[in-house]
């Protein structure tokens, strides 16, 4: 580490030393960019009459530029260059096959390059070849093209060159030439008879028969394939509904729990018997059924009232009732009465008083939490509407710049 330390300031040091001497020697000329390169851009510090100016000067220096006579040697040498440059793939002008690369610029220097075409069915700007374009195979089809060679820095000194290609069909094999062979017939034919309503396709080609056909439709395969992912779609659906009926079940059956609790210990309390105090809010909730509509809760208890009736014991139709809800305050409240039938009724109010202030206190933070859950779901939106608010007061105001 102190061996690093010492190299460190070492050479800190003499790059302080050689700085210095270098911003004390006149900078007395500015070497500028070699065609291309593009601008230079020099920070100087200026010192008038021994005083150091406090605002250093940017001076851009522009790029070299050719003279007439070095400009017709750089034309010269981007002619030789520009049929390799625009090949691509083939081979030289005279057997066109793949697209052609038809440069905008040429490189390392500051030419540009336009293109005119005479044949823009088989070929565009960009040299990119039309492949529907109907080209014999023996013959080819001649493409002029002329390129514009123009001086970046003075748009006046231009040069043309003309060339030709010539464009043949892609190299087939097997199958797929006896294909293209087909097409072009065909191609031929649709060229002579478009005044015919109907286009005849040929039975024979080169002596070969041909028979054209419809191609196979996979429409089938498709609905065939779609059906069971439907089916698993619809599976995943009725699970995703049987899952929501189901907490909205529950999520009834815990805001009524405090109400039940109270009513329980109120009736007990006044001197009834468990069984008259279920019956007596079973017997209430069928007479305001039609009214407040089902609650899952109130039907369970429902349930182990005629269960009690038709013969069951209370401590059977208490159990089964915890089981069927199954929450776990409805099982603690089956315990509750369970137990007061073992034991006897001392304390069963006071345990109940309990119970039910506890449902209250858990009601209150369920609907904190439903409320807390709301706020949550409220920001996306809110954050959508934020995003809508900003594009409509920054679009305008970035029009109004431009203008």
């Amino acid at each position: 580490m102190g061996v690093v330390l010492v190299l460190t300031v070492g050479f800190a040091v003499c790059l302080l030393v050689s700085d210095k001497k270098e911003s004390e020697e006149a900078v007395t000329e500015i070497r500028r960019n070699d065609y291309g390169r593009g601008d230079a851009t020099y920070i100087l510090q200026a010192v008038i009459d021994g005083k150091e100016q406090d605002t250093p000067l940017e001076i851009e220096v522009g790029e070299k530029q050719y003279t007439e006579a070095e400009m017709k040697e750089v034309f010269k040498d981007a002619v030789k260059k520009l049929e390799s440059l625009i090949l691509g793939r083939n081979r030289s002008l005279d057997d066109v096959r793949e697209d052609l690369h038809l440069i905008t610029e040429i490189p390392g220097e500051p030419i540009t390059v336009s293109w005119e075409i005479n044949r823009y069915d088989l070929m565009n700007i960009y040299g990119e070849l039309n492949k529907t374009g109907v080209v014999s195979e023996t013959e080819g089809a001649l493409v002029k093209l002329k390129a514009c060679l123009t001086y970046t820095k003075d748009e006046s000194m231009q040069v043309m060159e003309e060339m030709s290609a010539r464009v043949y069909p892609p190299k087939l094999s097997g199958n797929a030439k006896k294909a293209a062979k087909v097409k072009q017939v065909i191609a031929e034919e649709e060229e002579r008879n478009r005044e015919e309503a109907v286009l005849k396709l040929p039975k024979e080609v080169d002596g070969r028969r041909v028979e054209l056909r419809n191609p196979d439709n996979l429409r089938g395969w498709y609905v065939l394939g779609l059906g069971p992912v439907l089916c698993l779609l619809l599976v995943s659906l009725q699970r995703q509904n049987e899952q929501k009926e189901r907490e909205d079940k529950e999520r009834q059956m815990m805001l009524d729990y405090p109400e039940i609790m109270n009513k329980l210990t109120l009736l007990i309390g006044a001197g009834m018997t468990v069984k008259k105090a279920w019956e007596k809010i079973v017997q209430d909730y069928e007479r305001q059924k039609e009214n407040i509509g089902v609650r899952y809760a109130y039907e369970e208890m429902a349930v182990a009232y005629r269960e009690m009736r038709s013969g069951l014991t209370e401590i059977e139709s208490y159990e089964r009732f915890g089981r069927r809800c199954g929450l776990k305050a409805y099982r603690r409240l089956a315990g509750l009465l369970e137990q007061n039938l073992r034991k006897g009724t001392k304390g069963l109010t006071a345990l109940l008083g309990i119970e039910s202030r506890q449902a209250f206190e858990e009601r209150k933070a369920a609907a904190k939490r439903r409320g807390e859950e709301a706020g949550t779901k409220l920001l996306a939106p809110m954050f959508f509407m934020l995003a809508m608010v900003l594009v409509v007061v920054i679009i305008p105001a970035f029009l109004s710049l431009q203008m």
